[in-house]
């Protein structure tokens, strides 16, 4: 069976189109499983599910987290010069409410970078409607958004690309080291169940822990997303002078590798109820796990990138000031609303939470001097 075959399968259970895949192919990597599970064109995950209901993310928290970003877009736009043409490349962009909630904040705060900017979507499903509709209930013009349906070619984009929680919803591989050797866990079926199937690590694998000098400790899972570092390298090439702007949930290597973490990073959420277990309610549920930053960075600097710095979330938005309107006292009738942001600012800089996600910020030809807000 084919990848166009496993388009035309409107009726079919997503689980049954799988396992008639694997028992035409043998065992598929746990990518291939996921990529199906989250992104198959009729029935994965991302296509017929609303994620809000199943994890919380920063932009659906409250506008000031769009508007916090939105100042530091504003912060690489002074750097660049305040040019007349400045691209925000959002990817992964979802129902569009994070791009509506910057745009708005720019129109009010910052009406001179607002005429300049040139806001594209892309994402991977057909949120890239929805998106464009949110936009347009919003009350924005239509000629300051575009939707691409992926990266555009080299040296394009001169202004940021921007993602958020969009790393660790691509798909990763399996890994386990077991009696000294490493192994790569694919996905079989048996029994009528998906289970797992242990094969002996490809080069590919290999090459990344020995890029990395280090590999997961005896008796562990990881996970190894060979594609992040991809879409990486494809952001670099895209982005002609600017910056990238990367949120994301994960660790340095030496953290996501550590030889206590047995079970590796790989969850599931449904219903705002986090598990562990990949093979239930196929293409009901969000699968993911947590970036490997290091290896990131790396892939970012080979591709012509300068990393500014790494940061969590809680520390980058403090730095940005997203905590500043909760110092003027509000009057009688604003009470609600200054309880909601202070409730929210709270939410989005939890470092057990929200506040615990990664910021990562590199550039391309850009002063080496940073009046923004940066990483680190």
């Amino acid at each position: 069976m084919g990848h166009s075959d496993l388009g035309a399968t409107h009726n079919v259970l997503l689980r049954d189109i799988i396992s008639q895949h694997i028992s035409h192919t043998g065992p598929i990597t746990f990518s291939d499983f996921m990529a199906l599970a989250l992104y198959h064109p009729d029935q994965g995950y991302y296509v017929r599910c609303d994620p809000s209901l199943d994890y919380h993310s920063s932009p659906n928290v409250h506008p000031v987290f769009g508007a916090t970003i939105a100042r530091q877009l504003a912060g690489f736009w002074r750097q660049l010069g305040e040019p007349s043409r400045f691209d925000v490349f959002e990817a992964g962009a979802g129902n569009g409410r994070l791009a509506s909630d910057i745009l708005r904040h720019l129109r009010l705060a910052e009406p001179a970078l607002y005429e300049a900017i040139g806001y594209t979507l892309q994402d991977a499903t057909y949120r890239q409607t929805e998106a464009v509709n949110f936009i347009d209930a919003a009350g924005l013009p239509a000629d300051k958004v575009m939707v691409a349906s992926g990266l555009p070619e080299t040296d394009t984009i001169e202004g940021c690309i921007l993602s958020n929680e969009l790393l660790d919803a691509l798909p990763f591989h399996r890994v386990r080291r077991r009696d000294g050797r490493l192994y790569e866990v694919r996905v079989g079926y048996q029994h009528d169940r998906f289970v797992d199937a242990e094969v002996d690590a490809g080069p590919k694998i290999d090459a990344y822990f020995t890029a990395l000098g280090i590999e997961p400790g005896e008796g562990c899972d990881a996970e190894v997303c060979l594609a992040a570092s991809e879409w990486i390298g494809a952001a670099a090439r895209a982005l002609r002078r600017g910056h990238l702007l990367t949120l994301d949930y994960g660790y340095e290597a030496s953290a996501l590798y550590a030889p206590w973490r047995k079970a590796g990073t790989l969850l599931t959420f449904y219903r705002h109820t986090s598990g562990d277990d990949p093979y239930a309610r196929v293409g009901r549920q969000d699968i993911t796990a947590s970036v490997d930053f290091t290896t990131v960075m790396r892939a970012g600097e080979a591709s012509g990138l300068r990393t500014l710095g790494l940061t969590t979330q809680a520390e980058y938005l403090g730095a940005l000031g997203i905590g500043e309107g909760l110092t003027r006292r509000p009057a009688a009738d604003g009470l609600e609303a200054y309880y909601a942001l202070r409730r929210s600012v709270i939410e989005l800089t939890d470092p057990s939470g929200l506040g615990r996600i990664r910021v990562l910020l590199q550039a391309k030809d850009v002063p080496e001097i940073s009046a923004v807000a940066a990483a680190g």
